[in-house]
């Protein structure tokens, strides 16, 4: 039985498996300590039944009025446990917890070359809204799509009707 449970600060030492994804965004110590100390509703992970980490989700709530916002920071499962629907279960956590803090839309980036991952969140009901040139630095800067699902206090729908063009990191407000 897999459990979701609150990150801790000793997963930090037990997470490699995870994040040893070329497609997955890793950071400095630091920076998870921060999403831990300030987020600590939006940072979940995925435990087996014999305590290994089998993913996790870390995000926030941002923005001002209609721009309040949940935001995926990072989602990675491991290798092994792909395809077995946990990154849908961990994005579900992650918007009722925005529900819950009255967000009108959760949003997060994905590269545009993985196409796994835009199709999987397509499937969890989450569209394009706009793409961010060079958004991913490397060998080759590539972009990103930011994609967007409303959430019940968006009645309108307006938080994700698509920019009809693109935009560059700077821009991003």
């Amino acid at each position: 039985m897999t459990t979701i449970r609150p990150f801790r600060c000793d997963d930090l030492f037990r997470f490699n498996n995870v994040n040893l994804d070329p497609l997955t965004e890793t950071y400095g110590l630091p920076f998870y300590m921060q999403y831990l100390a300030h987020w600590p509703e939006y940072f979940q992970v995925l435990e087996s039944p014999t305590g290994q980490i089998m993913g996790y989700i870390m995000g926030k709530a941002e923005g001002l009025g209609e721009q309040w916002h949940g935001h995926v920071t990072a989602l990675s499962v491991a290798p092994e446990f792909r395809r077995l629907g946990l990154a849908g279960k961990l994005m579900n956590g992650l918007e009722e917890i925005s529900e819950r803090k009255r967000c009108y839309f959760v949003d997060l980036f994905v590269r545009v070359s993985n196409k796994v991952a835009v199709a999987m969140y397509e499937k969890l009901g989450y569209s394009v809204y706009r793409r961010v040139l060079e958004y991913y630095s490397g060998d080759v800067d590539e972009d990103a799509f930011d994609m967007r699902k409303a959430l019940s206090r968006d009645t309108e729908k307006k938080s994700v009707i698509p920019l009809p063009h693109p935009v560059r990191p700077d821009e991003l407000d």
